[in-house]
C-alpha cells in the first residue's frame, strides 16, 4: 500500500481528500473568521476528462459520436486538442496523480462531491466550475466537432452535476466559439438553465471577436442578463511562442497574450458602446497586464482616435468598466500591485478566484491579507461583487449583515 507522510504519522494515499491537504487553508478560514464573509470563487476547475464516458454519448452527430466513443474505447483519448506542457509537473506540487484514489459515495456526483469538500476548507460559499481539457477545444480544426463536444459537455453538466450542487456550484458554459450560429443556438438553449449564469469563450484562439457574426450572441446575452466571460491558457504550438525554450515563459506569456489580443480588438471596435449592459469578465490571466494595456491603448487612442469612431471615451474607461479573475495575481512588488488595483478600480471589478486544484491556485488569504486594502474592498473582491453581478443570496445572518454593510445586499 502507498504511503505519504502527514503531519508525523503516515497513511494510505487512500486515506487522503481534499479536506486533510488543504488544512492549513481551514485554518487560515478559521483564523480570519471567512464564514463571516460571503466568498465567491468565480474561476474552480474539474477534469471533465474523467467522464466522457457519460458526456460523449450526448454528442449530437452520429459520426462524431461513433468516432470519439471508438477512439476512447480504444485508449487513444478523446478528440480534444492538447497541448505540450508542464502543468502538473515541476514548480508546486499538487495531487494531479493521486485524485483518482480520493473517496466518493457512489449514490453522488463525484465532482459535486470533490467540489464541497475543497470549498468548505477553504470556506468558500460559492463556485463557478470550469472545465479543465475542453479549454483548448478553440485549437480544434474542425468547428462541428467543437460545437458537438461544447453541446455534450454543457448538457452532462447542466443535467447531471449543477442540479446536485445544492445550489452552491454554478458556472459560464463552454461556447462553440469557432461557430457563431451554433454558439447562439448553445446560449437559447442553455442560457435559461438553473444555476448557469452566463457563458464562456475559450481565448486560446485567433478569431476575431469585433466580427459581426458574433453580435447576436453578445445581444442574446445582454437581453437574458447573463455574462460573457474570456477565459486564457497556454499554447505552445502559437507560432509567437514557438521561440520559448521554457514552459514556464509560454505560461507567463500565453495567459495574458490571448486575453491582451481579444480585450483590445473588443474595446477598440467600440463593443462597449453596443453593449453596455453586457458584463464582460477576463478570467485566469493575472492583473499585471491590465495597467500596461490601459496606458498604451490610451496614448494611441489620443494619436489615432479616428480608427475608433464608436469610442465615447478613452479605452482605459471601457477597461475599467469591465470585470477582472484575481488569479494568478502577481505579488511580488506591492506598490505595482496596489497601482494596478487603483486603476482597474478592483474595489467594485475584480473578482475573487482560486484556480483550485490547479499547480498555481489562489487560496482567499491572497486577497485578504493584502495590506493596502480597506475593510470594504477586501468584502467586496472576496463576494459582494460577485454577488451583484450573479444575484447569489448569502449564507449566514453574518453574511448577509456583511453584505448590507458594504452595500451589496440589494441585489443578492
Amino acid at each position: 500500500m502507498d504511503l505519504i507522510a502527514d503531519r508525523g504519522r503516515r497513511v494510505s494515499v487512500d486515506e487522503l481528500n481534499s479536506a486533510q491537504l488543504l488544512r492549513n487553508a481551514t485554518k487560515q478560514a478559521r483564523q480570519r473568521k471567512f464564514d463571516d464573509i460571503l466568498i465567491v470563487d468565480v474561476d474552480a476547475h474539474h477534469y471533465e476528462n474523467e467522464h466522457m464516458n457519460e458526456i460523449l454519448p450526448l454528442m449530437e452527430n452520429d459520426v462524431l459520436r461513433q468516432l470519439a466513443m471508438a477512439g476512447r474505447s480504444r485508449g487513444r483519448g478523446v478528440i480534444i486538442p492538447q497541448g505540450v506542457g508542464y502543468q502538473d509537473m515541476g514548480g508546486r506540487v499538487t495531487r494531479y496523480p493521486m485524485r483518482a484514489s480520493e473517496k466518493t459515495d457512489a449514490d453522488k456526483q463525484r465532482d459535486v462531491q470533490l467540489t464541497h469538500r475543497w470549498m468548505d476548507a477553504m470556506s468558500v460559499d460559492y463556485a463557478c466550475l470550469f472545465p479543465t481539457g475542453m479549454l483548448s477545444i478553440g485549437m480544434h480544426p474542425q468547428k462541428e466537432v467543437e460545437a458537438d463536444l461544447c453541446w455534450a459537455y454543457n448538457r452532462w453538466l447542466t443535467e447531471k452535476v449543477l442540479p446536485e450542487g445544492g445550489g452552491r456550484i454554478y458556472s459560464m458554459l463552454c461556447l462553440p466559439f469557432s461557430d457563431p450560429d451554433e454558439t447562439l443556438r448553445q446560449v437559447e438553449e442553455f442560457g435559461g438553465r438553473k444555476h448557469v449564469t452566463g457563458f464562456m469563450v475559450t481565448t486560446v484562439r485567433n478569431l476575431p471577436v469585433h466580427d459581426n457574426a458574433y453580435m447576436k450572441v453578445y445581444r442574446a446575452l445582454e437581453e437574458r442578463g447573463l455574462t460573457l466571460s474570456f477565459h486564457a491558457g497556454p499554447n505552445w504550438g502559437e507560432p509567437i511562442f514557438k521561440s520559448c525554450n521554457r514552459f514556464l515563459s509560454v505560461h507567463a506569456l500565453g495567459f495574458t497574450w490571448y486575453n491582451v489580443i481579444h480585450l483590445t480588438n473588443w474595446v477598440i471596435n467600440g463593443l462597449g458602446e453596443r453593449f453596455p449592459k453586457l458584463p464582460v469578465i477576463w478570467i485566469e490571466s493575472g492583473l499585471a497586464w491590465v495597467p500596461f494595456l490601459m496606458q498604451r491603448l490610451d496614448h494611441e487612442y489620443m494619436l489615432r482616435s479616428s480608427e475608433a469612431p464608436l469610442l465615447k471615451k478613452k479605452p482605459s474607461d471601457y477597461m475599467r468598466d469591465m470585470y477582472y479573475s484575481s488569479q494568478p495575481m502577481e505579488v511580488q512588488d506591492m506598490g505595482a500591485l496596489e497601482c494596478t488595483f487603483r486603476m482597474i478600480n478592483a474595489e467594485t471589478q475584480l473578482l475573487y478566484s482560486s484556480d483550485y486544484p490547479h499547480w498555481d491556485f489562489d487560496l482567499p488569504s491572497t486577497i485578504y491579507d493584502l495590506p493596502f486594502l480597506t475593510e470594504k474592498a477586501k468584502h467586496n473582491i472576496l463576494g459582494g461583487n460577485a454577488t451583484r453581478l450573479f444575484k447569489l443570496p448569502p449564507r449566514n445572518e453574518k453574511q448577509k449583515a456583511n453584505l448590507a454593510k458594504f452595500g451589496n445586499l440589494q441585489a443578492a
